[in-house]
């Protein structure tokens, strides 16, 4: 028996995709990112993940710490930038200016005033499980959750003694398209000749395979040409590292909602290389390309026609491997 894709519903229901939130992303380790931006005591990054503010924080020890942004008065933002540092080595909410230590004590509910019962050491912020892996930072919502390596033990090995390029520089792209179309497209090279006429002159697609590590699909092709190297990771759920000749480049899938993604592109190179232009051209022709394919997906799921279809066993074997794991998390 051929195997049955996802439901169509599973792309356009916003009860799915608050189901996803908790059941997926809040389960699973995701990039927050670059510990550069981590220094000194006191500096932080902050990002929304699957609707959930987070900010990780430099300790006055060195230590990565990691908490919701999100004050236990009524819930203000302790901080409202991507990065920066925390003045007077404390959070200080921006709503009602409440204080708190670099590891989540409350030490001022300010100016708020003598209240019956009301105990500061219950009040500390909500906590946020941290890791760096190689400069990047990832945070799990997990309490419970198993360490980072479990994950990305297969890609350390992948990338081996790869040296980490110093610069970096940013890029983004919204989408029309529910996040799992987006990840299911990158999870296989089906569509290579068809969707990316430019790529298939410079790899041997049909010798195009991916492999399953854990929870890491590898992608290997021959290159004869062009930026790319031949090889793609892909962490789950959202995460991609795309390997150009001199670049390295982060990948990240973020949902925004269930009709719209957010792809924000971090490239790690050397100053100065000349190969960044061309790994830049590459990858955004290939965006240029899946943007258009992706969101023509989901006007077709959002139709009502189409309801499901079937996974080819020679080319889709990723795609079915992270259907069934979203449908195992879900059921969880």
């Amino acid at each position: 028996m051929p195997v049955v894709t996802a439901q169509a519903a599973l792309y356009r229901d916003p009860q799915v995709f608050e189901a996803e939130r908790r059941g997926v992303f809040a389960r699973a380790w995701q990039f927050l990112g670059l510990e550069a931006d981590l220094a000194a005591p006191g500096d932080y990054i902050a990002e929304t993940i699957a609707g959930f503010p987070i900010v990780a924080v430099r300790g006055r020890a060195g230590e990565l710490r990691a908490f919701h942004n999100v004050c236990r008065h009524r819930a203000g933002p302790l901080v409202s930038d991507a990065a920066g540092t925390c003045a007077g080595g404390e959070f200080v909410c921006r709503y009602h200016g409440w204080r708190y230590a670099l590891d989540g004590r409350l030490r001022s509910a300010t100016a708020f005033g003598a209240a019956d019962g009301f105990d500061p050491r219950d009040y500390g912020l909500f906590p946020v499980k941290v890791e760096a892996w190689r400069g990047f930072v990832f945070v799990n919502l997990d309490p419970g959750a198993a360490p980072l390596m479990e994950t990305l033990g297969p890609l350390d090995v992948l990338l081996g003694n790869r040296p980490q390029p110093s610069g970096v520089l940013r890029r983004s792209h919204p989408i029309g398209c529910n996040w799992k179309v987006y990840v299911e497209n990158y999870l296989e090279g089906y569509h290579i000749d068809a969707v990316h006429p430019a790529l298939a002159e410079e790899v041997d697609a049909a010798r195009y395979a991916v492999r399953m590590d854990g929870a890491i699909a590898v992608h290997e092709v021959p290159a004869t040409a062009g930026a790319a190297e031949g090889v793609w990771a892909w962490m789950y759920p959202n995460l991609a590292f795309n390997l150009y000749k001199g670049v390295v480049m982060l990948e990240h899938m973020r949902p925004v909602g269930p009709h719209r993604t957010q792809l924000d592109y971090i490239y790690l190179h050397e100053a100065g290389d000349p190969q960044l232009d061309g790994a830049i051209e590459t990858s955004e022709r290939l965006t240029r390309e899946d943007v258009w394919i992706c969101e023509r997906v989901q006007e077709n799921l959002d139709a009502g026609v189409y309801t499901a279809g079937v996974l080819s066993p020679r080319h889709e074997n990723a795609v079915a491997w992270f259907q069934a794991r979203n449908a195992e998390l879900l059921a969880g």
